[in-house]
């Protein structure tokens, strides 16, 4: 690890009680010049490419010499479904339906859409509801996957969603298709006027497949974070 990185191992705990890391480019006690990027996988326990996709993002911006933006990396924010490959956290709530978005409903079709029993009421979503007002990022770029695709709330993140759909090949979406009450995307590119990306990579992907995932990102990755972008 390189001297410019900090690592906060018991950033949050899990409703599991799992440790849950941070990562970042400066000391989150100060404020940095810009507003920081948030990167954040695992969001989906059983998306287990989306954290592949956080964790060699990382393994890059650890070893990196070039001054770049500063940035926030979250690897796993879901430590309880990752370990049991479910989408829900270890009290079976979708993260991604758990955001306090004005939108936010109890209303679920499927248990695994369970958005819990109030909005905000996981550990995991409110360390990052307090991160961000903490941090105050210029964009969030949260690692999944389903269809292929790069999905972006707020037109303040279309130009970067844009640059990841060419350099991959993936549709560009402003929509996943579907309403996503108490997501990340509604909570911060709606309510928050904050640019999110969701990198959407095939699903189910088998092992020796996950080595394809980073270097389809990685141009576009690299160029978020480099200073002229």
């Amino acid at each position: 690890m390189t001297e410019k990185t900090h690592n906060i191992q018991e950033w949050a705990w899990s409703a599991g009680k799992k440790p849950i890391s941070l990562f970042s480019s400066y000391n989150l006690q100060e404020v940095p010049s810009k507003s920081p990027l948030l990167f954040i996988g695992g969001m989906h326990g059983d998306e287990p490419e989306g954290v592949h996709l956080a964790e060699e993002w990382l393994n890059y911006l650890r070893g990196s010499s070039e001054e770049l933006k500063p940035w926030i990396l979250i690897p796993c924010i879901n430590p309880d479904g990752y370990a049991k490959r479910q989408r829900t956290n270890g009290n079976s709530v979708d993260l991604n339906r758990n955001f306090p978005s004005k939108c936010w409903t109890s209303e679920h079709d499927k248990d695994r859409y369970f958005p819990g029993n109030s909005a905000g009421s996981e550990p995991e979503t409110t360390a990052i509801v307090d991160l961000i007002k903490d941090v105050k990022p210029c964009q969030i770029i949260h690692f999944h996957s389903w269809k292929p695709m790069i999905v972006y709330s707020n037109q303040k993140a279309e130009m970067v969603a844009r640059h990841f759909s060419e350099t991959s090949k993936f549709e560009l979406k402003n929509d996943i298709g579907y309403p996503t009450p108490g997501s990340l995307g509604e909570y911060a590119g709606n309510d928050l006027d904050i640019g999110v990306i969701c990198i959407e990579e095939q699903d189910e992907m088998k092992v020796q497949e996950l080595s394809t995932i980073f270097p389809r990102f990685k141009e576009s990755l690299i160029w978020l974070v480099s200073l002229e972008s």
